[in-house]
């Protein structure tokens, strides 16, 4: 073995890149260490030394304020479990995959989200989600945390196994509360991670578990970052079946929570509606208003109307010689007897620029007429109970998000998210992305088997509808055309062989058969193309980075991040390949491990040349 002079031997596992998700509650010790190294012994977390590095004293009493409910230590350790998995990308189910931004996932949630925490870490502006109501129905959702992606597998079929198993929860189980919140408690943890500091989080939510709902969320980002609880009306005209106490719900809530401290609405628009010119004034709309004061203004004197003599004693929001000059303006209005007060008459013009707040009420939006939308972009055909509105949505995405916005729904049913985006998007001229994380849930369907192929064909007949509406418009203006497209996504276990040490065989002679299978451990069922992206993945890049096809000495290559990174899936690799790749310049190099067959001394030497041009190299 040879190596340059004066250099060192260079360990091949240095450059190995890691096949598994990176463990959240690692990276947070590290937060910890870095804060307060003296709260640590022997590598080991001292929390009586943390207590005391903080200035709070031990109380060892058990009575806390908190939730606390059955499993909830499991529900902890569902998120702290690295995940092995990957995703798989699927153009031919895609619209418009080499191009578009957006992306709709088939998986189970929890997984997904944890494999999306380094490409997606910091970038959701908003989040939405419907999770599964608690209403004494099944969950469908694997419900063994402990086996995460095996679980899933086994679910849905990719391996031998019992299939799909659902979570009972009646409401004559004890633990009918508890399974619900241990489902949505690690989703919602790892959800978290994925906001932008003033991103928001919308959770739709009925009257069984809002108050669990609250104080949920309060523990995972914060009592401080409750924004508001929303109530919107599902329906107005009497229908359903009577209670004993004559009572009809019709109200449920989405429950807001920020990211941080920054979380601004957009407000709404002043409509002319709320303006009129009963007088016929000139200056045009108007609306009147009350000039009291609201502040600590100290503006005490009489305003008198100069037509009747009348005084309005009171504190106003305006000096004594602004409201005369108001007066002198025509800008007061006085009222018809003593006992009324003056008001300022306030033109719409005065308004640009200006919005109004809005309430937590969100008014009215029809889940019957929810329903008939969906059916009328599948000829009349009721393919999904119990859709949520487009309007409630779109009024969402709308107040939260800016144009160019990221917004994520994992629990995505129907894909109701993905079309108020894309409708959003045409009406204000947005380019607003949507990330989708949907479970295969059988339908009972031949047309569309799982509730994932349902939401993708609703977003295929949503796009179709769009472009149907932008005929002729695109000629006045090339470069305006939206992003109506998707790329389709599904969770499977890792392209990569990974070493199972739970699985490792006593006898010599199987571990040595085992040793062979793991010596080539790529999964021979696995495309260039599904490789690409879970490396991709596993490097934090977004599923939707721009990636160009190149050919570099007589080797396919592929170009990341418009060249800052450079893939090489060919094996053997050619040294001459590795040296082109150099000459570009790129950031990092990526490449497979058994690409070299065994050649360590090419290996290190190439590492050592990436090295001295400042290059990251790794292999897999």
């Amino acid at each position: 073995m040879t190596y340059p002079a004066g250099s060192a031997q260079v360990c091949p596992d240095d450059i190995r890149l890691p096949l598994t998700t990176p463990d959240p509650n690692a990276e947070r010790l590290d937060r910890l260490r870095e804060l307060f190294p003296e709260a640590f012994t022997e590598g080991e977390l001292d929390l009586d030394r943390l207590k005391q590095a903080v200035g709070i004293s031990a109380d060892d009493r058990p009575e806390r304020y908190g939730l606390s409910w059955a499993g909830k230590s499991d529900a902890i350790r569902a998120f702290q479990m690295s995940s092995a998995g990957t995703l798989r990308p699927v153009p031919a189910e895609s619209v418009n995959f080499e191009t578009t931004e957006n992306v709709i996932i088939e998986g189970d949630n929890l997984e997904v989200l944890k494999l999306l925490q380094r490409s997606y870490h910091d970038r959701v502006k908003m989040i939405y989600i419907d999770p599964p109501y608690n209403t004494g129905n099944e969950f469908i959702y694997p419900d063994n945390f402990r086996e995460g992606l095996q679980e899933y597998l086994r679910f849905t079929g990719q391996v031998d196994g019992e299939g799909a198993r659902l979570t009972t929860n009646a409401e004559t189980d004890g633990r009918y509360h508890s399974r619900w919140l241990s489902m949505m408690y690690p989703r919602l943890f790892l959800a978290r991670n994925l906001l932008r500091e003033d991103g928001v989080i919308f959770v739709s939510i009925d009257d069984h578990e809002v108050h669990n709902l609250r104080l949920l969320m309060n523990e995972i980002f914060g009592e401080e970052n409750h924004i508001a609880t929303f109530a919107w009306e599902t329906k107005r005209a009497a229908r359903g079946v009577p209670t004993s106490t004559l009572i009809i719900p019709n109200t449920e809530y989405v429950v807001c929570y920020g990211r941080g401290g920054l979380v601004r609405f957009r407000g709404e628009d002043r409509s002319e509606d709320d303006f009129s010119n009963r007088d016929n004034d000139p200056r045009g709309l108007w609306r009147s208003e009350s000039m009291r004061a609201t502040g600590s203004q100290n503006n005490h004197f009489d305003i008198v109307d100069p037509v009747t003599g009348a005084r309005f004693p009171g504190n106003w929001a305006f000096s004594e010689k602004r409201i005369a000059e108001m007066i002198a303006n025509g800008l007061v209005l006085f009222p018809a007897t003593s006992g009324g007060t003056p008001r300022q008459k306030k033109f719409l013009d005065s308004y640009i620029n200006e919005t109004k707040a809005i309430t937590t009420s969100l008014g009215w939006h029809s889940t019957e007429n929810a329903t008939k939308e969906l059916m009328s972009l599948f000829s009349g055909d009721k393919v999904f109970d119990f859709p949520k509105p487009l309007s409630l949505i779109k009024t969402l995405i709308a107040q939260a998000t800016a144009p160019g916005s990221t917004v994520l729904d994992f629990f995505a049913g129907s894909g109701t998210t993905a079309q108020a985006v894309l409708e959003l998007n045409q009406e204000d001229g947005g380019n607003r992305k949507f990330i989708l994380v949907q479970l295969p849930e059988a339908t009972g369907k031949d047309d569309f088997p799982t509730i994932a192929d349902l939401a993708k064909e609703r977003v295929r007949r949503a796009v179709q509808k769009l472009e149907k509406g932008l005929d002729g418009k695109l000629a006045l203006n090339a470069h305006a055309r939206p992003d109506l497209g998707f790329r389709v996504f599904k969770l499977a276990s890792s392209s990569f062989t990974l070493w199972d040490a739970d699985a490792v065989p006593k006898d010599a002679e199987a571990l040595g058969q085992q040793l062979e299978l793991y010596a080539d451990h790529l999964t021979p069922d696995r495309s260039e193309l599904d490789i690409l992206y879970e490396l991709l993945l596993k490097l934090g890049l977004p599923l939707t980075v721009p990636i160009e096809e190149r050919t570099l000495a007589g080797q396919r290559a592929y170009s990341v991040e418009g060249g800052r990174r450079l893939v090489c899936l060919e094996g053997p690799i050619a040294k001459e390949t590795l040296r082109a790749m150099m000459e570009l310049r790129p950031q990092q190099i990526l490449c497979l491990d058994q690409a070299f067959h065994g050649d360590d001394a090419l290996k290190t030497n190439i590492v050592l040349e990436m090295k001295s041009h400042d290059i990251m190299f790794h292999t897999v």
